[in-house]
C-alpha cells in the first residue's frame, strides 16, 4: 500500500486522540444506540469537549481552527469500528460549512460555538416525499409576511432529524422562478408549527436518527435567511462536491476496515481441518478486495488533496462518490461471504457494514445522477 501523504504530524496526533475517543466513548455504546434508534445527547457533548465536532470552525467562533483533514480523520475513525450512529459528519462537514460560507456575522456567533461544543445539533432538509435528487422540484414554501418568513411544507429522510436544534431548510421563496426561486432558511426546532415525524426504521444506519419533518406556517425572522434570497440552489450546488467526497471517504475507510476484519476472521476460522485462509479461493477473494480498495484509496486521497486546494470539481466528486459506493457494496458482499453464516449475524461488524452500505448509493445523489453529471461532461446533454 502506498503511504498516505495527506497528513502531517499534527493530524497524526489528532488521529490518535480521535481513535482513543471512538474506542472509549463510541464503541461500547453503539449496540444500544442501534436499539434506541439514536445516540445520546451526552455523546454529542463528549465529542464537543474532545474537540471532534466542527473541526474547521475558526477559533474566533470557538472552534479548533483545523481543516477538512481533521474532519476526515473523525469520519475514518468512526468507520474503522463500523459506527454509523453518530451524525457528527453531517453536523460538522455538511451543515457547518453552510453557516461558515453563507451565514451573517450574527448567525455565525449564534450557531458556530454551540455546534462546536455539541450543545446545538444541526441538520439540513432538502429531500421531500416528491423531490429527491431533483432539488428544483421541492414544494416547501417560505412566504414573506412583514419581517418574517413563513415556512410551510414537509421534508423526509433527514439525518439528525430527531435530535437537531436547528434545520437549514431548502424552500421556495419564489415558486415561479425554478432554481432561482430556491432559498435556504434556518429554522429553530422550538418554533411554533415545527413538528418532527417518526424516527424512520431503516435497513441499516440504525443508530442514526432519520426523520420526517413538518413545517406548518412556521414563522422565523427574515434574518434567518441564509445567504441571499433565491441563492439557495447555487449554494447547495457549491457544497455538494464536499458532501459527495464525504461519502467517498466513508466508503473507502469502511472497505479498509472490512478487509482487516475479514483477514483476521479467515485466519482464525477452521474448515476441513485447516484455516479458511489456506484455501486458494479465500486468498483470491481477499486479493481482489485489497487491489480494488487500494486503487480507490489512491483516487479518493487525490480528490481530498484537490479539495483542500479548492480544485475538486463536480465531475471528479461524482466519480469518487459513484465508484466508492458501488465498489463498497460489491466488495463488502465478497467479505461477508467469507464469514459464512456468521456474516449474516448482526453481532458481527461485517453484517452491519453490509446493511449500512446500501444507503451510500442513494445519499448525496444517486448513482444514476452521478452518471448523468459525468456523461454530460463528456458529450453534453445530447
Amino acid at each position: 500500500m502506498f503511504p498516505r501523504t495527506l497528513f502531517d504530524e499534527g493530524h497524526n496526533l489528532f488521529r490518535d486522540t480521535t481513535a482513543r475517543f471512538v474506542d472509549e466513548h463510541i464503541a461500547p455504546h453503539h449496540a444500544q444506540w442501534e436499539k434506541d434508534g439514536q445516540i445520546s445527547r451526552e455523546a454529542w457533548l463528549e465529542a464537543g469537549r474532545a474537540g471532534l465536532l466542527c473541526t474547521s470552525v475558526p477559533t474566533a467562533y470557538g472552534g479548533p481552527g483545523g481543516d477538512f483533514l481533521h474532519g476526515t480523520i473523525v469520519m475514518e475513525e468512526l468507520s474503522r469500528i463500523g459506527a454509523t450512529g453518530p451524525g457528527f459528519g453531517l453536523h460538522s462537514d455538511i451543515v457547518c460549512p453552510y453557516i461558515i460560507h453563507y451565514g451573517t456575522e450574527d448567525q455565525k456567533q449564534q450557531w458556530l460555538p454551540k455546534m462546536v461544543s455539541g450543545e446545538a445539533i444541526g441538520a439540513i432538509a432538502m429531500t421531500e416525499p416528491v423531490a429527491g435528487s431533483d432539488l428544483q422540484g421541492i414544494k416547501t414554501r417560505a412566504r414573506i409576511e412583514d419581517d418574517h418568513l413563513v415556512v410551510t411544507g414537509q421534508k423526509v429522510f433527514i439525518t439528525n432529524g430527531q435530535m437537531c436544534d436547528f434545520v437549514i431548510v431548502a424552500c421556495k421563496t419564489n415558486p415561479d422562478e425554478g432554481a432561482r426561486g430556491v432559498s435556504l432558511v434556518i429554522v429553530e426546532t422550538d418554533r411554533s408549527g415545527f413538528r418532527r415525524g417518526r424516527n424512520l426504521e431503516k435497513i441499516g444506519w440504525k443508530a442514526q436518527d432519520t426523520s420526517e419533518l413538518f413545517f406548518d406556517d412556521v414563522r422565523v425572522p427574515v434574518s434567518n435567511l441564509l445567504g441571499t434570497e433565491g441563492g439557495g440552489f447555487g449554494q447547495l450546488m457549491e457544497q455538494l462536491a464536499q458532501e459527495r467526497l464525504i461519502q467517498a471517504i466513508k466508503c473507502t475507510a469502511t472497505l479498509e476496515a472490512a478487509l482487516d476484519w475479514t483477514v483476521d476472521y479467515v485466519q482464525d476460522r477452521k474448515a476441513f481441518g485447516r484455516s479458511i485462509a489456506a484455501f486458494q479461493n479465500t486468498r483470491f477473494s481477499l486479493a481482489n478486495v485489497k487491489a480494488q480498495t487500494t486503487m480507490l484509496r489512491v483516487f479518493v486521497d487525490r480528490c481530498i488533496e484537490a479539495h483542500l486546494k479548492g480544485e475538486l470539481d463536480a465531475v471528479d466528486a461524482a466519480m469518487a462518490k459513484m465508484l466508492s459506493a458501488e465498489m463498497m457494496c460489491e466488495l463488502l458482499d465478497d467479505c461477508l461471504q467469507l464469514f459464512g453464516g456468521y456474516g449474516y449475524m448482526w453481532e458481527y461488524p461485517i453484517a452491519r457494514a453490509w446493511a449500512d452500505a446500501r444507503m451510500s448509493r442513494i445519499a448525496g445523489g444517486t448513482g444514476e445522477i452521478m452518471r448523468e453529471i459525468i456523461g454530460r461532461s463528456l458529450v453534453g446533454k445530447g
